[in-house]
């Protein structure tokens, strides 16, 4: 066993010197204790075992390494595949993959590119992910950088950070379904941003497909002439190779010299256990190798390159990047917060003016996260920290509960995107959490001179409910708004204008862009969208509706905070913001809604919903009561009420020192409607 293992760790890829050694030394360990004293005395007697190895693999690194000067910047396209969720995004990444011998064709190439546990449980892409493809056309041989995206309204951050690495989008529309609501946003974001866009028909394969409806579709709401659509099956690779001939032909080359002083944008970034913290750069100026040294326009550090390479989809090392080109680099960063997306690199001897990168994420939702035992927030802390290196879009600031404990306040796209990232923290990091309900951010301007000179501006952002300003000191409160983008079969129309009017929806506009779809426009206060408007839309409409949001400022509103209390001891972590007209009715849903989550107690338990000193509901939980009057056969009647009021002032003691447990879940759920 312990001479099979040396021989394997000795030819093994990973093995670097001795660093690499301790890699061994653990894998000795986990098969046996001995191993890693063979592996020693080899090192130390017969080194020539080590290096004839690493030879070996060198020169196979070096066989197998593209020459990437082989790539001038007019063979560069640099390019990102757009759609709805569930359009055929990955699959159509999957076929181009194999047309051009990045993979090998096979039936297992489903969602390559989905490569989180999350994506393939869920069947969604949430990180957006790059591949480098070498295609050869009229003689020539071409780089193709592709960047599959997310399709899901929370994860539009990931949509325009790829965008700003790119010259061109594949605009990805199911033949059957047709234009859909994010299909909307994504033209519109790729069409700001000056891209070149192909609008490519998928799944023209199925028996309801309909490309000449779509492609009219197309033509009306986008004004793209339908002779520009390309009708492929990605499923089956019917026309993918017309895909990559547009690519080609369409899609300008990056407008990047060779000679420029070399800078380049972070893009996306993960950690590595290992090598630290592992960068995806466009390049956008002149060249980079390793043992280059080179600077972070954000925290003016300087770095040295280790290693940089292409992503075939996986990581394939190369001596250098030239201006125009997407890849990877390892420069020895170690802290998470070194790696900031949106920042520009540029060499130690020629600095130069930072790329302007692109808009922060704003945050839509707030929730707060705890650990389920303090002695676990360390560990929390790093996962949570490395994690949000993954995906920038998260905001973090730190917060307490006095029933929770230490904890942080993360801000979120969307309610999706909030889960995604609790399911990454179990299943990556084996962290467990206690995720509060969820809230968006509120504004109050402040009237009092004391409160502004303490904050030092007149208005203020809160992002917790429990920190809501009372009304004598704030002249107004204001709510996030969202303008609402909402396709549907006709059929729907009805049900959905009541839906939204319940939400407080205002109508801005409705167009039919076919004979049987209608797209509508409304604008909406965020906080009645966000948990669970999305659900109910789809379930009113069998599924057919779609929908996405984007950012319509604020508005003043009527607000009040309203406590939740559980034995009239309020509950920090269910404290809610509502609207005035809306109170009564949402503190009835969350009391009925907690007297079927929180379990049965030995003590009855009393939930109110209170504004102010006010309780405006309240439902009651009763307690598990033991028969004390079994064991009576009949006698006195005063028996009977001795042992009943005996059991009736327990419970009232045990009421006053007993603690409520509320499970996890409960602060999710309490919040959700029951609508029909």
């Amino acid at each position: 066993m312990s001479l099979s293992l040396v021989k394997m760790c000795c030819e093994s890829p990973l093995l670097r010197c001795v660093s690499q050694l301790k890699m061994c030394r653990r894998r000795a360990h986990s098969r046996k204790a001995t191993s890693y004293t063979v592996l020693k005395h080899i090192w130390m007697n017969r080194p020539s075992v080590f290096s004839s190895g690493c030879r070996r693999l060198s020169t196979k690194a070096d066989k197998d390494s593209v020459d990437m000067s082989k790539f001038p910047v007019d063979r560069i396209r640099n390019f990102c595949i757009i759609a709805h969720i569930d359009h055929g995004k990955s699959t159509l990444a999957d076929r181009l993959l194999e047309m051009t011998g990045a993979i090998a064709k096979t039936e297992k190439n489903k969602q390559v590119l989905d490569k989180l546990q999350v994506e393939r449980e869920r069947g969604i892409t949430v990180k957006a992910q790059t591949a480098s493809l070498i295609y050869s056309h009229q003689g020539e041989q071409y780089l193709l950088n592709l960047i599959d995206t997310p399709g899901h309204v929370d994860f539009s951050y990931e949509v325009s950070r790829s965008i700003s690495a790119c010259q061109g989008v594949l605009l990805i529309v199911d033949a059957n379904q047709g234009i859909q609501a994010q299909t909307v946003a994504n033209f519109y974001l790729a069409f700001e941003a000056q891209l070149a866009i192909i609008p490519v028909l998928n799944k023209i394969d199925l028996k309801n497909a309909d490309p000449e409806r779509v492609e009219a579709q197309i033509e009306k709401v986008f004004d793209i002439p339908r002779e520009e659509c390309i009708r492929v099956s990605a499923k089956l690779g019917t026309n993918v190779e017309k895909v990559l001939q547009a690519i080609v032909d369409r899609i300008p080359h990056p407008m990047a010299s060779i000679d420029d002083p070399f800078k380049a944008l972070v893009f996306d970034s993960n950690f590595n256990h290992y090598r630290g913290v592992v960068a995806n750069i466009a390049v956008f100026g002149g060249q980079v190798k390793k043992g280059d040294k080179i600077v972070s326009a954000h925290l003016r550090k300087t770095y040295e390159v280790n290693e940089l390479g292409l992503l075939r989809p996986d990581e394939h090392p190369t001596q250098r990047l030239l201006a125009g080109q997407v890849g990877y680099m390892v420069a020895g960063m170690k802290d998470v917060k070194e790696a900031q997306i949106g920042d520009t690199l540029y060499s130690q001897e020629h600095p130069v003016e930072a790329l302007p990168g692109f808009k922060p994420a704003k945050a839509m939702v707030f929730a707060g996260m705890y650990p389920m035992d303090q002695s676990e927030y360390p560990g929390l802390r790093s996962a949570i920290d490395r994690l949000t290196l993954n995906d920038s879009s998260v905001t973090v600031q730190k917060d307490s509960s006095l029933a929770l404990g230490a904890g942080w306040r993360l801000g979120f796209l969307g309610l999706l995107h909030m889960e995604v990232f609790n399911q990454r923290l179990e299943q990556e990091y084996n962290a467990s959490v206690i995720v509060t309900s969820p809230t968006v951010p509120y504004k109050a301007a402040l009237s009092s001179p004391k409160l502004i000179k303490e904050h030092g501006k007149e208005e203020i952002t809160i992002v917790n409910p429990a920190q809501f300003p009372d009304r004598s000191v704030v002249s107004e409160y204001l709510e996030p708004m969202v303008l609402g983008t909402i396709l549907t079969p006709d059929t729907y129309t009805g049900k959905i204008m009541s839906l939204c009017s319940n939400r407080r929806g205002v109508q801005k506009n409705m167009v039919y862009i076919d004979d049987q779809r209608v797209m509508m426009k409304y604008l909406f206060p965020l906080n009645e969208i966000v948990v669970d408007f999305y659900d109910l839309l789809k379930s009113l409409s069998s599924g057919y509706a779609s929908f996405d949001y984007e950012n319509a400022g604020y508005q003043s509103a009527p607000l009040i905070k309203m406590d939740i209390l559980l034995n009239g001891r309020p509950v920090e972590e269910l404290t809610t913001i509502v609207h005035r007209d809306r109170a009564y009715t949402t503190g009835r849903a969350m009391c009925e809604r907690l007297k079927d989550s929180i379990p049965r107690q030995m003590f009855e338990i009393a939930v109110q919903a209170a504004i102010a000193n006010k309780v405006i509901a309240r439902e009651t939980i009763k307690a598990y009561r033991k028969n004390v009057l079994a064991k009576c056969y009949g006698g006195d009647v005063t028996r009977k009420m001795k042992l009943l009021k005996k059991q009736a002032e327990g419970k009232k003691k045990m009421r006053r020192i007993g603690n409520v447990d509320v499970p996890k879940d409960v602060f999710i759920n309490v919040l959700k409607r029951n609508e029909k």
